[in-house]
């Protein structure tokens, strides 16, 4: 019955594995071993030498880990109380898919409806004419592209935590009131300790895919931002680079598993979170 029940479970592995190694662990591979190689397909480790000394890869690091920890920090101030507040609604479950909807419209279309709404006979110009200020150069601004950036990553943050508070156990807020704490001494020494795990995840699943955003430096930002991101596909689609382009690639897992050891559970020896 045992070796019936191992076998079933190498059975349900199988299309996991299949999927894990057809689509992380190869590109993953992939990636790396390309990063190896020059322009004329040569072994070389010049890239990672080049993106170390030049003070362009280094500002381009940089204006990427400070974008992503913008896009983070005001994500995170506008879903805690979110999250919070939609915890207390009577049909909370009904407000948090208003919460998901957005997130099944394409990011290419989102960003175009930003365009619309920011150009010069935009709505935010037509409201900033009619309160009397005028029109103003709002999209092509690092302020637009944070802005879209974290409109957009609202979601994935709102979820994890909104999780978290769910989870809480009311016995521990209710003993706490009951010994005199006041709301504020709740919230800051029960209620946010123990639900920073949800603001951890939520911290992975906005700062990561903030550090290699594209797409909107091209179409919000006008290329007045430069990331990261936009090296890569520089490197892959213009200059024909990849092995730059994948030494870049490789900077940004080594980022993400810092960023995921830094924001992940530490568990004790007995395994369960602290």
């Amino acid at each position: 019955m045992r070796a019936v029940t191992k076998r079933r479970t190498w059975l349900y592995f199988i299309p996991y594995g299949l999927w894990l190694a057809l689509f992380v662990i190869a590109p993953v591979a992939l990636i790396i071993y390309q990063s190896f190689f020059d322009l004329g397909h040569h072994f070389t480790l010049g890239n990672y030498s080049t993106y170390f000394q030049s003070a362009t890869y280094l500002k381009m690091t940089l204006n990427s880990v400070w974008y992503a920890f913008l896009i983070t920090l005001f994500t995170g101030l506008i879903s805690y109380p979110t999250a919070y507040f939609l915890h207390q609604l009577k049909h909370r479950q009904f407000w948090l898919l208003l919460v998901i909807l957005p997130t099944w419209i394409n990011i290419l279309l989102k960003a175009y409806a930003f365009i619309g709404i920011f150009s010069q006979a935009g709505l935010a110009n037509q409201f900033l004419t009619f309160i009397g200020i005028g029109p103003q150069q709002i999209l092509f601004t690092n302020a637009s592209f944070i802005f879209v950036a974290t409109y957009i990553q609202i979601p994935f943050m709102i979820l994890p935590i909104y999780n978290s508070i769910d989870d809480l156990n009311p016995a521990f807020v209710n003993a706490s009131r009951d010994l005199g704490a006041s709301n504020w001494q709740t919230f800051r020494r029960v209620i946010f300790p123990l639900t920073l795990p949800g603001v951890k995840a939520g911290v992975q699943a906005v700062f990561i895919p903030s550090l290699s955003l594209f797409m909107l430096t091209r179409l919000i930002g006008g290329n007045k931002v430069i990331t990261l991101g936009t090296a890569i596909e520089e490197h892959f689609l213009t200059t024909m680079n990849w092995g730059m382009g994948s030494t870049i690639g490789v900077i940004l897992i080594v980022a993400m598993i810092i960023v995921m050891t830094l924001t992940g559970d530490k568990k004790p020896k007995g395994g369960a979170p602290r």
